[in-house]
């Protein structure tokens, strides 16, 4: 009887710039705890050739070449024309981060809202009110999962238009308020009320790590637990803030873990082996 064929598992990430990325130490960890073959790769695009690279990489993932692929900024939303069908959160989000073959279809997905609440589910909230700082495509995933999960959401933006439009944008998505946008110091009030505050902004983040999205003169709201998405450096400014002041604080490494996960299930149907990929980027 001849010997059963191994799948070798093609996968890789693109986005630019992609130096930083952990992704592949967390893929590749996940196969070998598997022990499955193949790799993770990076395939880093400028975003003056995402066009030409887009059909490149829809053709390999049509013929094999590729088994899955993520997107990372600043590419989610340009893949989306690629795809054949994209699932409910993609759709509501406006964003790709996650490219299957589904029976001869690029299926595109969004497992940035899923990663995040994933995170987050292990700490309880007496009352649901967040704070989101930022409006970017990271901000769009956070505020629908939070909108549409009965948190009652407020966005922050240097723009304060940008915050708008994504409010109104994501209005649908929420039960049983709507995301508003607001400026501070000017609502103090509403802050003193806030039970999670989420960065989503890339102020702290390698190599300007002493940067930081909250006001320094401005106090953290004293109730609220703060989640930043920033994974470089581990502790940012805003969470050493956070934790000095005895709040709860939550960095990006986890979302970061709970996406790969998720994605790591939908192109090897094997359950994400959630321990070593956690210790591949916490070693």
């Amino acid at each position: 009887m001849p010997a059963q064929h191994r799948h070798t598992y093609h996968l890789a990430l693109t986005g630019y710039p992609l130096g930083h990325s952990l992704s592949p130490a967390i893929h590749n960890a996940a196969l070998r705890a598997c022990q499955l073959d193949g790799e993770y790769i990076l395939r880093p695009v400028s975003p003056d050739q995402i066009g030409e690279q887009l059909k490149n990489f829809a053709a390999e993932l049509r013929s094999g070449q590729l088994d899955g692929m993520n997107i990372t900024i600043p590419h989610k939303q340009a893949v989306v024309k690629i795809c054949d069908q994209l699932t409910h959160s993609a759709q509501m989000i406006g964003a790709v981060n996650l490219l299957s073959l589904q029976n001869g279809q690029i299926l595109g997905d969004n497992s940035d809202a899923r990663g995040f609440m994933a995170a987050l589910s292990h700490y309880s909230r007496p009352t649901r009110r967040a704070l989101v700082l930022g409006a970017g495509g990271s901000a769009r995933a956070v505020v629908y999962a939070l909108a549409s999960s009965g948190w009652e959401v407020c966005i922050h933006a240097r723009r304060f238009e940008q915050a708008s439009q994504l409010a109104a944008e994501l209005a649908h998505t929420a039960k049983p308020l709507p995301p508003q946008a607001i400026q501070f110091p000017d609502n103090s009030v509403y802050l003193d009320s806030i039970n999670l505050l989420v960065n989503t902004t890339p102020l702290g983040m390698y190599p300007n790590p002493e940067g930081s999205p909250w006001p320094a003169a401005l106090p953290l709201p004293a109730q609220a637990m703060v989640y930043d998405l920033v994974y470089n450096p581990r502790e940012t400014t805003l969470l050493r803030r956070a934790a000095a002041q005895g709040l709860p604080t939550i960095g990006g490494i986890s979302m970061l873990v709970e996406q790969a996960a998720i994605a790591f299930e939908c192109w090897t149907g094997r359950a994400a082996p959630r321990e070593a990929m956690y210790a591949s980027v916490n070693s």
